[in-house]
């Protein structure tokens, strides 16, 4: 992710304190909220996130309520922790519906067939699961977005992977290894400065001492998705022919399409902020579009030919709803189709019932109690980071974001682990192998909400998949248990 005034927004941020709140009173929100939400996905099944996951986060954030009214907190401090926490996700929110919008235009311009159209000639089964990790990884790195990242080729890799008869939860979760690999390493990444700023380090040290639990964690990602990429049965290399021949019958594919992701790459790497280099991406590709696809665009609006009208109404079409490209091959009728910024709705629906209760668990002191809960497992040094790790997790189920996820820890487990003897560095790493990586794999969470939403495939799907993700902490776990590159503390 990278939105650098949520980052600061969250570095700034004052965590609510409560003695008086009990650790079970802070818990029955969250075991309430569990409780109901399995149940719900038990009756709706993958239909859980239309709609019916949404209220189930109100009425968590309704009992977290009751829970502050019986230990006398205010209803004016929990609103207001709420304000916040959705005043947080502004930037998130706006980049979510032009992520929408620019998934319209790349598909009417023809940007999106052609990376498949291209991709398919280049990658085949056996090497694709892994090349996704390295492509995406590359490209977060050069980025420090797995935002954008997913937003642009995760959105081509997953129409590749689908056009080889790839599982879709498969692709996700190498694209998501990829991206957050660069996420968590990049110095562009807000994550990678927000962890050592509360830890108390400095940023190239932070990243030069996460190489250890990373390179291992990756390596073992690209040899699983290898060996998977072996194993795999597919009928995609029957089928590429027909798929390219119905592309090309579609869209007007050349090379210059490729100018359109190249110069959004280009912005965010010179550091344009995301919701305008998404914004030019959009108008380029829909300047693309009415050069290279009039046809398409004409087709969108059942017009013959393209006029102005036609055009403007076309384009308008892709950007805010849904839109389908016909075609006679049946593989790529759920490719050549976009929900536009509508897609979006939902997701942006998920995260502020999401901010919601974790808006009111903070503003009940709920967070803060469960933390230092924590903290007093803590009695070995292996016991410091487990229960940094285990914080980091739990508030990216609780507060359902993840910048909470990395500032609380940080703040509470600061002077512990200075009290220890033990370098800045051994935190701000554990705060990103664990806090900033899982974020994705729950989906209330912020992340794990957009990157569903964005790639089109359900958590649950992906989870297992996401091989770098939920083995980062475990690695970070075996590297403290083993006391393996643990940096201390040297006094002048």
């Amino acid at each position: 992710m990278s939105d650098q005034n949520t980052n600061e927004h969250r570095e700034n941020e004052h965590i609510v304190d409560n003695k008086e709140l009990s650790i079970l009173a802070a818990l029955i929100p969250v075991i309430a909220l569990i409780a109901m939400l399995a149940y719900n996905v038990y009756v709706f099944g993958d239909d859980a996130l239309s709609g019916s996951n949404q209220f189930i986060l109100l009425l968590g954030g309704a009992v977290a309520v009751i829970v502050g009214f019986m230990n006398k907190i205010s209803y004016k401090q929990m609103i207001a922790e709420v304000e916040e926490n959705i005043k947080s996700t502004t930037g998130a929110l706006l980049i979510l519906l032009m992520v929408g919008a620019l998934a319209g235009t790349w598909l009417v311009s023809g940007i999106i067939p052609a990376m498949i159209y291209y991709g398919l000639q280049i990658l085949n089964p056996t090497i694709f699961l892994a090349a996704c990790v390295i492509i995406c990884a590359i490209i977060s790195v050069a980025t420090g977005s797995s935002w954008t990242t997913s937003a642009t080729v995760g959105i081509a890799l997953i129409g590749i992977g689908e056009a080889l008869g790839i599982s879709l939860g498969m692709t996700a979760g190498a694209v998501l290894s990829g991206a957050y690999f660069g996420d968590k390493l990049s110095p562009l990444s807000d994550t990678t400065n927000l962890a050592p700023a509360m830890a108390g380090g400095e940023l190239f040290s932070h990243i030069k001492y996460m190489m250890w639990t990373t390179v291992p964690t990756i390596t073992v990602t690209l040899i699983v998705f290898l060996i998977i990429g072996f194993s795999l049965e597919t009928n995609g290399n029957a089928d590429v022919d027909a798929i390219l021949a119905s592309i090309d019958s579609s869209f007007n594919i050349n090379g210059w399409l490729f100018l359109v992701p190249i110069a959004v790459i280009a912005l965010i790497v010179k550091k344009t902020p995301p919701l305008a280099a998404l914004l030019i991406g959009t108008l380029l590709a829909a300047f693309f579009a009415l050069i290279f696809q009039p046809n398409v665009v004409a087709g969108i609006t059942g017009a013959s030919e393209l006029t102005f009208q036609s055009g403007y109404q076309g384009i308008l079409k892709a950007i805010t709803v849904s839109t389908d490209v016909p075609t006679d091959n049946k593989a790529l009728s759920d490719l050549f189709s976009s929900k536009g910024m509508t897609g979006m709705l939902g997701t942006i629906w998920l995260i502020i019932c999401a901010m919601f209760f974790g808006g009111i668990m903070d503003g009940i002191g709920a967070l803060s109690r469960i933390t230092k809960s924590l903290l007093k497992m803590a009695k070995s040094t292996f016991g410091l980071f487990f229960s940094t790790g285990i914080s980091c997790i739990v508030l990216n189920g609780t507060a359902s974001d993840q910048y909470l996820a990395i500032v609380v820890p940080g703040k509470m487990f600061s002077k512990a682990f200075k009290d220890r003897g033990l370098a800045p560095e051994n935190l701000s790493r554990t705060l990103e192998d664990t806090g900033t990586v899982t974020s994705v794999l729950i989906p209330y969470n912020t992340c794990g909400a957009y990157h569903s939403g964005v790639l089109g495939v359900g958590v649950a799907e992906y989870f297992v998949y996401a091989i770098f993700n939920w083995l980062s902490p475990i690695m970070t776990f075996i590297f403290a248990g083993f006391n393996i590159k643990i940096k201390r503390l040297t006094s002048k």
